[in-house]
């Protein structure tokens, strides 16, 4: 892409192109619309897209085809991001807050007018099945961006006590994305960001890069002003490189905890008093009383853990359930699971898609294995009925019966469609059993008793927990964890402190 050729302009160059009805007839309606994916992409630098020097391959992992290349990022592209955010801030910043609301709202407006577009291209490059990204991913993403255009002209109602000369914005932030929700989380950053008056240097991940540049595109039709948000796109060395840059004002990041404590060391080590927020790994308990519905507690087990792959950092991951009913929920589990269908994610029938990569699917079977090892007994879907692909990274949901404490699958973060199942006699139990990890990102808890409820809810060491359902997300509501699950909060207003100075 050219540093200065609109998306709206057709061109010449080769592309991949998917038409709806055409190559895909399950595909999502309408059958007119079609997706480019551009042979390379550069980033996106001060309004621009830059020629791509160093590129590396964005992969379908449903069909492992190359998508197209992307710019590779080294420390002087960071720099030039940096720079054109730095010279763009006080601008962006004196700007009137009822503008840059107009500004975030139009975005808004034209993500759902290309949702399906991004729906589609979140698919191809991530794995996800159609029907969560069209239906879940892209609505959501919109909601953030609508939800924060509200906020831009009221943030002295956030903070009560503070005037508006009271509250400044942050400066330039450096933002760093996970692969699972890619645009859904670029908007959980770049909105908030933009409603307090800062300006930002987004970095996507490596494997699913198409859809932050594809926002970069709406960014120009909307004629967000140039260096308001710069997009880079590169592996590890590239954020880290963004994390070190002495003009990032505010770092946020969404990943693994291992790398989340690397960025805390970078930016201890800075001295500078640089802004930190981190949402990192969890293991998230999901607690069935004997008096909970059950029909309804499995369909939330179902959604706790083998939506989008389990690729989820809230994934309901740990199943406790109490002892009188463990044979009857085992038995609707596995029921339930048989009907799942894994496929191409373009399918809309699909409900279980491609893992994000190779490399992640060794990661699940080698958790699998670990767990047959150390003496769990594997439940999964008869392969008869639920073959998989002969091409792609595909897994089978699967469930593990016979889970102790101390086995691999209950301490550690899976990212997959593996779930471990143990057993409680009291709710004190429960609570001790449930606790008793590094991670405290999410929770959930099933009972008919309300009191039963909110006594285990306000006992969890949980950052988010959700009650007689799992996975509803929305943007008035605060995300976020405790211990090593990471600290700060992204939504509601909450999530607006970290992006203020009062």
């Amino acid at each position: 892409m050219s540093d200065t050729t609109s998306s709206s302009v057709k061109r010449s160059s080769p592309r991949h192109e998917l038409n709806f009805g055409e190559a895909w007839d399950y595909a999502p309606a309408p059958e007119s619309a079609k997706v480019t994916i551009e042979p390379r992409y550069g980033h996106f630098i001060n309004g621009k897209f830059t020629k791509a020097g160093k590129t590396f391959p964005t992969i379908n992992p449903a069909t492992e085809e190359t998508l197209s290349e992307v710019a590779l990022g080294n420390t002087r592209d960071v720099g030039r991001a940096v720079a054109a955010a730095k010279e763009a801030l006080p601008k962006w910043s004196r700007l009137k807050p009822t503008e840059r609301a107009k500004y975030i709202f139009r975005i808004a407006r034209r993500i759902q007018e290309r949702a399906r577009e991004l729906a589609i291209l979140e698919t191809k490059d991530g794995g996800k099945p159609i029907k969560e990204s069209r239906d879940v991913d892209i609505p959501l993403v919109a909601q953030h961006f609508f939800y924060h255009a509200g906020w831009a002209d009221k943030l002295h109602y956030a903070f009560p006590g503070h005037g508006r000369g009271d509250i400044q914005p942050v400066g330039v932030c450096g933002q760093i994305i996970p692969w699972n929700f890619p645009l859904l989380m670029a908007a959980w950053k770049i909105a908030p960001a933009l409603a307090c008056g800062n300006t930002v240097v987004l970095k996507p991940a490596e494997t699913t890069p198409l859809t932050a540049l594809r926002l970069a595109e709406i960014l120009e039709e909307i004629e967000l002003p140039p260096g308001v948000v710069n997009i880079i796109t590169g592996a590890g060395d590239t954020g880290a490189a963004l994390a070190k840059h002495p003009d990032i004002n505010k770092l946020a990041f969404t990943g693994s905890t291992e790398v989340g404590k690397i960025l805390a060391r970078t930016a201890a080590e800075r001295g500078d008093g640089i802004r930190l927020t981190l949402e990192l790994g969890g293991k998230s308990p999901n607690i069935i009383f004997d008096d909970a519905s059950i029909d309804q507690a499995v369909e939330g087990i179902i959604s706790g853990i083998y939506f989008n792959q389990g690729h989820v950092c809230c994934a309901g991951s740990r199943l406790f359930v109490q002892e009188g009913i463990v044979d009857e929920v085992v038995e609707k589990l596995r029921i339930r699971m048989q009907s799942l269908r894994v496929g191409d994610p373009l399918d809309k029938n699909t409900d279980v898609g491609a893992i994000n990569s190779g490399e992640q699917l060794t990661r699940i079977n080698d958790y699998i294995r670990i767990a047959q090892d150390e003496g769990a007994e594997l439940h999964e879907p008869q392969a008869s009925s639920n073959g998989l692909p002969s091409k792609g990274f595909f897994c089978r949901p699967c469930f593990f019966t016979g889970v102790q404490q101390s086995h691999r699958i209950a301490q550690e973060e899976v990212f997959g469609p593996v779930l471990a199942v143990q057993t409680f006699r009291t709710p004190e139990e429960a609570l001790k059993r449930a606790n008793n990890t590094p991670y405290g990102l999410a929770a959930g808890v099933w009972s008919d008793k309300g009191s039963k409820i909110f006594e285990i809810a306000t006992k969890l060491k949980a950052g988010v927990v959700w009650c007689n359902t799992y996975n509803k997300f929305d943007a008035a509501s605060p995300f976020g964890g405790f211990k090593e699950s990471g600290f700060g909060r992204e939504g509601g207003i909450q999530g607006l402190r970290g992006y203020v100075r009062l």
